[in-house]
């Protein structure tokens, strides 16, 4: 059984902090001849499309002389909007993932340091891209004002089921 790779990148910019964040993303089954594990990103993406956080990368790390990373351009949003910048493995908590199913991950305030998320309008992204398979981007906006807790959801049709995020609002110091 291969192990995927699971990556947390924070990197928050500006005024209000966040606490807690919590991202659901579902993978369905698929009824084909010849299945894949999807590649997945995460990432709250600004109003400007810059992105304000990466939050997870899923692939396969585990192929012979880091193989896995050279498929990650296949993730393309996500590569085009900087993941292509970012060197893997990044320094985060790594381990194997369900091919099928509902995989919740959480982000404690207190487990990574997250900065501060400036107010305003922003945009989770979560892409899947499979091997002899789909590519699917789901968008959910959401609003973020620093003082009120945030649940935003979309729904993917073939590649990903349900992409959640929830962010518990902190007081700024």
């Amino acid at each position: 059984m291969k192990k995927l790779a699971f990556l947390l990148i924070p990197c928050f910019a500006a005024a209000a902090r966040g606490g807690e964040i919590s991202l659901t993303i579902e993978i369905p089954r698929l009824e084909v001849a010849e299945y894949h594990r999807p590649y997945i990103a995460a990432w709250i993406e600004k109003p400007d499309g810059t992105v304000a956080a990466n939050l997870v990368v899923w692939y396969d790390s585990e192929l012979k002389d880091k193989e896995g990373e050279t498929w990650l351009k296949d993730i393309r949003q996500w590569w085009r909007k900087g993941g292509r910048e970012l060197k893997m493995p990044v320094d985060a908590v790594s381990g194997p993932t369900k091919p099928v199913g509902t995989h919740t991950v959480t982000i404690p305030k207190k487990a990574v340091d997250l900065p501060a998320l400036a107010e305003g309008e922003y945009r989770l992204n979560v892409e899947a891209a499979r091997e002899v398979g789909g590519r699917e981007l789901v968008k959910v906006p959401f609003k973020w004002d620093g003082k009120t807790a945030v649940e935003a959801a979309g729904q993917g049709k073939t590649e990903l089921g349900k992409v959640q995020i929830a962010v518990k609002a902190e007081a700024a110091k």
